[in-house]
């Protein structure tokens, strides 16, 4: 019934990778948006928020959530920039930086699972088909 329906699959996928992120992030007692994002912020410390929200194609509302949870559990800080002091730049924390290596671990484990599960042609030729699809809708 629903085959050739680009909302209903995308969708489905979008479960079922929630679970292996909820796994693999559980440990670290992060959400998979808490994941990314700290990864993103030990990748570009010091970049802005909205700069991160852009990064992870998210809304600027969900990226202060998600960054509100980091800050709580004191993996981020926000810090006024000089240049502009409404500004904010998202720096990690040295608890975010000691996990580093771990999350990325973590990251990287679900990565090949689902590589090895899709085949590694696959799973790029997936990967870039979805990229494309998400820059094209816009």
């Amino acid at each position: 019934m629903f085959d050739h329906c680009l909302y209903f699959n995308t969708t489905a996928l979008a479960r079922r990778l929630e679970r292996e992120w909820t796994e693999a992030f559980e440990g670290f007692e992060l959400t998979p948006p808490q994941g990314f994002m700290l990864r993103a912020v030990l990748e570009r410390p010091g970049s802005l928020q909205r700069e991160l929200a852009e990064l992870l194609a998210i809304a600027r509302p969900t990226a202060t959530r998600v960054l509100d949870g980091l800050e709580a559990r004191g993996y981020v800080e926000r810090r006024r920039t000089e240049d502009d002091g409404r500004e904010v730049a998202i720096v990690p924390t040295a608890r975010a930086v000691a996990i580093r290596m771990a999350l990325d671990a973590a990251s990287a484990t679900v990565t090949s699972r689902i590589k090895r599960t899709l085949g590694g042609e696959a799973f790029v030729d997936t990967v870039s088909r979805l990229r494309t699809a998400r820059a094209t809708l816009g």
